[in-house]
């Protein structure tokens, strides 16, 4: 993707970045994005393969096989960045799984491990991560929210409770990390993933467009471009906001 020549567009160069979830989807177009705009990015994800993959094309500097769900990994990979880049300007707490399943028959182990990706892990890093920013009295937390954690969605209610959960843990964190520290979300609406690629059939992603103002998914860089924004410093005056971005779908 070519970026803009203009003086006004927001660089990020410098700026040290933490992204979990990192090694695919819309954390890969995110990460390529602040690579491409010159910062140091530290990639968390519990796919050691995809992981390496990232760094080998250049999509991040650094990287960790973790799973965000254990606090006590997400300690060490924070250990790791300190290391690494000696600080954290900014964490994109993008990691997530999502499993289409009606509410009846969603499991206790199902919901566990959906919570924990989404719930706790974005919890853990953003601990970990708040604690650096307060210190150096600087930084941006951006949490993917989703769509999802605005209205109710057949099939994916403990999806939904995490995404809904996430939202108001951005506002307090907002509130609680001020002034120092800006904490915001962005919710994607339905976004051309590996991760829906693997939950929808053709026919479903057909009726889908056909439903959206702008008749299409989002591509992953167009998240990744709201985040890169909402992380520069052209944002400075942002905090406890939700971007939705969804190409209309909740208009």
């Amino acid at each position: 993707m070519d970026l803009p020549t203009s003086p006004c567009y927001p660089s990020l160069r410098g700026k040290r970045v933490v992204i979990t979830g990192g090694a695919s989807g819309i954390g890969l177009a995110t990460a390529r994005r602040f690579k491409a705009e010159g910062a140091s990015v530290f990639v968390f994800d519990r796919n050691e393969l995809a992981l390496g993959e990232a760094i080998a094309q250049g999509a991040a500097d650094h990287g960790a096989a973790i799973d965000v769900g254990s606090q006590e990994q997400v300690k060490r990979g924070f250990a790791q960045v300190m290391r690494e880049l000696d600080g954290v300007d900014v964490l994109i707490a993008n990691a997530g799984v999502s499993f289409r399943t009606p509410f009846m028959d969603i499991t206790e182990a199902q919901w566990r491990t959906l919570m924990s990706v989404n719930l706790d892990g974005a919890f853990y890093c953003c601990q970990e991560g708040a604690r650096q920013m307060k210190q150096q009295r600087s930084g941006s937390i951006l949490l993917t929210a989703s769509t999802n954690g605005l209205d109710g969605h057949p099939f994916y209610a403990d999806y939904n409770a995490s995404k809904a959960g996430l939202l108001v843990l951005m506002k307090t964190m907002a509130l609680e990390l001020a002034p120092h520290v800006r904490v915001n979300a962005v919710s994607p609406g339905y976004v051309l993933t590996p991760m829906q690629l693997a939950e929808y059939t053709e026919e479903m992603l057909a009726a889908v467009n056909a439903k959206l103002p702008l008749q299409r998914h989002a591509a992953p860089e167009e998240v990744g471009a709201l985040f890169a924004f909402l992380a520069s410093d052209q944002a400075n005056y942002l905090t406890g906001q939700n971007f939705v971005i969804d190409g209309g779908e909740t208009a």
